[in-house]
């Protein structure tokens, strides 16, 4: 208990290192770089480190440093190597993709595509990477996969973005470009493309789920706060030794959400949420093109979607009611 504090608490007590499992580890190599941090205190365990990369985890770190770097050295470049206009116009700076005329080659001239192809590269060895780091990381502690199951339904996404729905499509520029704005601007350029998104039925999966997931992460977060006071942030005793904590909190979720969400549970249910964000989405970009030229055509060709597009009524007078299609 001397060594319990959480976000209330008003003073921070320091023990020993935390180093982790003992059986058959040289605890000597896991006490380097180990520190406190009086601000990381007031947001949780105030310890840091240590911090285990690995090849793995090394191979990943170097990638994307890569992929940084290179996408940073085209913002550069676009800025005239000017400080003041790379500031200001950064988050409108992108590296494009090739355009339609260069298809799938890798023969890209360097400032008119290939660079993009360069850093793409090094961005999915990196993400790939740091995948395979977390299943030998899990492997070696004896875990489960949870965390890499995960980490490759986010991996799926990015995949159909950037690499497998291009194949498909023939094209390179059919990628999403790297920039924060142009990033937004494709995304709208997309469904305004397609015959707006919104109609896409795994997309409005996706949402939900991604609503899902922030609902039951809030809700879990919250109710664990809650009886934090009862010792409910100690899950795994509360698991294995229901205590005040864990009855207050499935009462509380059986009389508000009508179901008990165990401290099992609601991870499962949270995981589940999460993975199937980026699953179905994933499933919902990849069809896009490929397989539906206008979503919203076929949602109105499968009773899925109205005659016609909404247009907001600007005035009472302009409001028409939806009547469904007749048969």
């Amino acid at each position: 208990m001397a060594e319990y504090f959480n976000i209330f608490s008003q003073v921070q007590v320091q023990g020993p290192p935390e180093t982790g499992m003992v059986e058959n580890v040289d605890l000597g190599e896991r006490t380097k770089g180990i520190g406190f941090s009086q601000l990381a205190g007031y947001l949780g365990n105030a310890q840091l480190g240590p911090v285990y990369l690995g090849a793995w985890g090394l191979l990943s770190l170097f990638s994307g440093l890569m992929w940084f770097f290179m996408v940073g050295i085209s913002f550069w470049v676009q800025a005239g190597f000017s400080p003041g206009v790379f500031v200001r116009d950064l988050f409108w700076m992108a590296l494009e993709p090739p355009s339609p005329e260069y298809g799938l080659s890798i023969m890209v001239p360097f400032w008119e595509g290939g660079l993009y192809l360069i850093s793409s590269f090094f961005l999915l060895i990196s993400v790939i990477a740091w995948a395979v780091r977390s299943w030998v990381l899990a492997d070696q502690l004896g875990m489960g996969k949870h965390v890499f199951w995960a980490f490759c339904s986010a991996i799926w996404l990015f995949l159909v973005l950037g690499l497998i729905r291009p194949v498909l499509m023939g094209s390179w520029s059919e990628a999403v470009p790297y920039g924060i704005f142009p990033h937004l601007d494709w995304t709208n350029l997309f469904s305004l493309t397609y015959g707006n998104l919104f109609y896409n039925p795994f997309h409005a999966l996706s949402i939900a789920f991604l609503y899902g997931s922030t609902l039951l992460f809030a809700m879990h977060g919250a109710t664990i706060l809650a009886v934090s006071r009862f010792g409910g942030d100690r899950e795994l005793e509360q698991i294995y030794d229901r205590g005040t904590a864990s009855e207050r909190a499935a009462l509380f979720w059986r009389w508000t959400m009508g179901f008990n969400a165990t401290m099992e549970g609601i991870h499962r249910w949270a995981w589940w949420f999460a993975v199937l964000c980026t699953l179905t989405g994933g499933i919902g970009i990849l069809l896009t093109g490929t397989v539906v030229d206008n979503w919203f055509i076929w949602a109105q060709e499968h009773g899925y979607g109205a005659e016609q597009n909404y247009i907001p009524a600007l005035t009472s007078d302009d409001f028409v009611p939806y009547l469904p299609p007749q048969e």
